[in-house]
């Protein structure tokens, strides 16, 4: 468990794919993680003004960035963990769960597109 959070902290997409699911949201995370990263190293060259030394607004935005990423994934990886441990989402404790029935009284919507093309 210790080692998923370290990963999730050090490179989410990664910590996604390995322990959640990749489907789920690993591209958006990465990109909040390589936009992290980009805007820690911009920082260091002085941002968008080009300013001399760091620019201390651009290093906070890479540092949010990169918090968010790893929040997110540690939120991914906690879901995936949880259905998995419930496949049949009886105790309704996680908030991504995979099963969906689908009600009795639902058409399959494909038979409308097969109506409108026979037409």
């Amino acid at each position: 468990m210790v080692k998923r959070s370290i990963f999730a902290l050090l490179a989410p997409p990664v910590a996604v794919c390995r322990y959640g699911c990749a489907g789920c949201c690993a591209a958006p995370i990465a990109v909040f993680w390589i936009t992290g990263i980009i805007s820690i190293i911009y920082a260091f060259f002085g941002g968008p003004v080009g300013s001399e030394g760091i620019s201390l607004g651009t290093l906070a935005l890479g540092a949010a960035l990169w918090g968010i990423a790893s929040i997110w994934a540690e939120t991914v990886i906690k879901s995936v963990e949880q259905d998995e441990n419930d496949p049949e989402c009886e105790a309704r404790s996680s908030t991504v769960c995979r099963m969906v029935r689908p009600r009795v009284d639902e058409h399959d919507p494909m038979e409308d597109v097969k109506k409108f093309h026979s037409r």
